[in-house]
């Protein structure tokens, strides 16, 4: 089984297969070498794209460096990744024809506030490269924040309206 990596609709650079692949068959090793998670967060402070994959809880991550780093996501992935004994493994979740691009669902978990708007144009797709669980938790935290917000503009609005009656009061008196 080969794999050659060429330009992409989904993102400039993609991963295709140049043979037939079965279903349950593993296509690639995504490898680099490892570093830390905070170790990553200032190497790549001011970069744009990067290519790392998180290992376990995300604490140590795979500075990608081989072909399965052009793997792009899609929100209707025909692969999917697997943590076996330390080593992530993409394996195909469908067939996939010769020339087709691979993909899996990135699930991302970590990215400060960047959207991490997804271009696969699936018909399902959900427009974000985000897990669906960190899209729920990061709505919540929007709606929290924009509420809390909304109160305390509410507080300060009441004490102006406070110290303007007392002031009229006072005027009048």
């Amino acid at each position: 089984m080969g794999l050659i990596i060429r330009s992409s609709a989904i993102h400039a650079a993609g991963c295709y297969t140049t043979t037939a692949v079965r279903k349950g068959e593993r296509l690639a090793e995504y490898t680099g070498r490892r570093i830390t998670k905070e170790e990553a967060d200032a190497l790549y402070e001011d970069s744009i794209v990067t290519y790392l994959f998180g290992l376990g809880k995300g604490e140590m991550v795979i500075d990608g460096h081989c072909a399965a780093m052009f793997i792009n996501h899609s929100c209707e992935a025909n692969c999917e990744t697997s943590e076996v004994d330390g080593r992530i493994w993409i394996t195909a979740i469908k067939k996939i024809a010769v020339g087709e691009e691979l993909t899996f669902d990135y699930c991302l978990y970590d990215g400060g506030e960047d959207e991490a708007i997804c271009n696969c144009g699936a018909p399902k797709c959900r427009g974000s490269m985000y897990s669906r669980d960190e899209i729920r938790k990061r709505k919540a935290a929007a709606k929290k924040a924009v509420l809390k917000s909304r109160k305390a503009a509410g507080r300060k609005r009441g004490k102006r309206k406070t110290g303007a009656k007392k002031a009229l009061r006072a005027a009048e008196a």
